[in-house]
Parts: C-alpha cells; sequence; structure tokens
C-alpha cells in the first residue's frame, strides 16, 4: 500500500509540471526547468554522504573505536542482505539516527550520541534496522527524483517567461502569477507526503530485519518525547533524513501535518504496534 500511494504522489507531480510546463513555459521551458533542478539535486545525490556528514558534525568509527554499535549493524545489515554500511557518530545531546547514501554500496548509518545513552540494546536495534531499511529501499534515490521534480515545478514558471508562454495573446497573467505561487507549495507538500510513505515504509521493513516492531516503536517514543526537549542544531535541508523530526525544540513539530517530512509518531508507533500483534498472532 505504502509503494502504491508513493507511485500515485509521483505520478501526480509528473502531471502537475508537464500540465504547469505547457502552460507557462512551453516545451523549451519544461525542458530547462527539469535540466536546471536535475543537476542540482543530483550533484547532490553523489555528494550526499559527505555533505550530510557535515551537516551533523559526524564522524566515521572503525569496530575497533566503538565495536558494539559496529557489531551491532554488522549483524542487522547482514539479515537484511546489505553491504556493510560506513558507521559514523554525530556529536549531539538529542537521541536521533540517519542513514544516507545513494547506493547500497555507498551508503552511511549515523547515530548521535545522545541516543546512545538513552535506549536500550533492543531499541537501539529496532532505530539501527530502521535506518538499513531506508537503505534497502532506496529512499535516497526517490527523495533526489522527488526534489528534481519540485524543485522543477519550482522554476519552470520563471523559466517560462524567458522561454516564451507569457507573449501569447490569449495567456491570461494572473494565471501564471497564480501558478508561480500555488505550483510550487503543491510541489512540497507532494515531496513531504512522498518522505512521511517512506517513514511508515521503512518502519514496517525496518520491524522486519529486527524481528521486534514494539523495540522500534518504544524507541521512537523516546527520541521524539527527547527532541521535543533537547534542540539539535542542525540544517532543515538534513533534517528529513533523521529518525524523528530533529527541529522539534525549534517548534519544528508545530507546522502542521501536512507541513512534515515526517508522520506523527504516535501513528508510527500505532502501525508498528498492529504489525507486533498480526507477527503474536
Amino acid at each position: 500500500m505504502n509503494n502504491t500511494k508513493v507511485f500515485m504522489l509521483m505520478a501526480g507531480m509528473t502531471a502537475m509540471f508537464i500540465a504547469i510546463g505547457g502552460a507557462i513555459g512551453g516545451q523549451s521551458g519544461m525542458l530547462t526547468a527539469l535540466v536546471f533542478a536535475g543537476g542540482m539535486n543530483f550533484f547532490m545525490y553523489y555528494a550526499s554522504s559527505s555533505m550530510v556528514l557535515k551537516m551533523y558534525k559526524a564522524r566515521t568509527i572503525t569496530a575497533a573505536e566503538a565495536p558494539d554499535l559496529y557489531e551491532m549493524v554488522d549483524r542487522l545489515r547482514q539479515r537484511a542482505g546489505l553491504p556493510m554500511p560506513t558507521v559514523a557518530i554525530a556529536p549531539h545531546e538529542q537521541p536521533n539516527a540517519f542513514a544516507t547514501g545513494r547506493s547500497p554500496e555507498k551508503s552511511v548509518v549515523c547515530v548521535t550520541e545522545g541516543i546512545m545513552n538513552l535506549v536500550s540494546r533492543d531499541e537501539l536495534e529496532g532505530v539501527i534496522a530502521h535506518e538499513l531499511a531506508h537503505i534497502k529501499n532506496r529512499d535516497m534515490l526517490l527523495q533526489t527524483v522527488a526534489a528534481t521534480m519540485a524543485g522543477a515545478i519550482s522554476n519552470i514558471a520563471h523559466f517560462g517567461y524567458f522561454f516564451g508562454g507569457h507573449d501569447d495573446e490569449d495567456s491570461n497573467p494572473f494565471v501564471g502569477i497564480g501558478m508561480m505561487i500555488l505550483a510550487p507549495i503543491a510541489a512540497m507538500l507532494i515531496q513531504f507526503a512522498i518522505s512521511r510513505q517512506r517513514e511508515f515504509k521503512a518502519d514496517q521493513v525496518g520491524a522486519e530485519i529486527s524481528g521486534r516492531p514494539m523495540s522500534l516503536a518504544n524507541a521512537l517514543l523516546k527520541l521524539d518525547a527527547a527532541a521535543k526537549r533537547i534542540p539539535m542544531h542542525v540544517s532543515p535541508a538534513a533534517a528529513p533524513l533523521a529518525q524523528v523530526n530533529p527541529l522539534q525544540a525549534f517548534g519544528g513539530g508545530g507546522i502542521g501535518r501536512m507541513l512534515s517530512t515526517h508522520p506523527p509518531t504516535a501513528e508510527r508507533v500505532q502501525r508498528l504496534q498492529a504489525l507486533a500483534g498480526a507477527r503474536a498472532a
């Protein structure tokens, strides 16, 4: 069901791009906007690991430096059928975690110092399994494609003024202005909805990898509560990668569900509880 929703959301964003491009920029404007957005976002895609680690001030570690953490990641990635990712630790008090990388072979799993001091071993396994699920599902590629389409939609109205469409005698300038304002907002909402669906999917696959859905559910409750109390100074661009929204202490949790890249923790926990019940039946 999650994959179907994501497909429909991506199809909707593509249709929006075609419709707006044809109305404002014509074929040349559509192509220019897509190439411009694609170039920016796929650069981010290939440089994602190093850039995200810098944003979180994280450092990579070896098995000798953190043997328990390294062994846990190694064991869980074998269950997931993945190559060994780079393991990193970020020096933040807020308990959180994230994964990044353009492919399973170039992936990174990172945890904060705070999470290692807060959750139990089983709960940490649940968190790491969730991040490995993002790698297994190749969510970085999907997020890059979604960001490219959203960026193209945001830019196409501006390119349209240079590549035709606005000189049409039948064109309505107010319609063009309305599209310039509303289209990027709509694209952003679709992009956020895709991100939320991928979190649900990663919860499900992560629970399958660890074999203990309630360990992840319990960890999410602890992480969400701590994120509201303990600030984390990280770029908003990197915040969607985290296990829970790391900016809640700054008011990032009160923007509303539609403007959040993370699903409500209560809903994630509810789904994990249902999954645990189904496994026990």
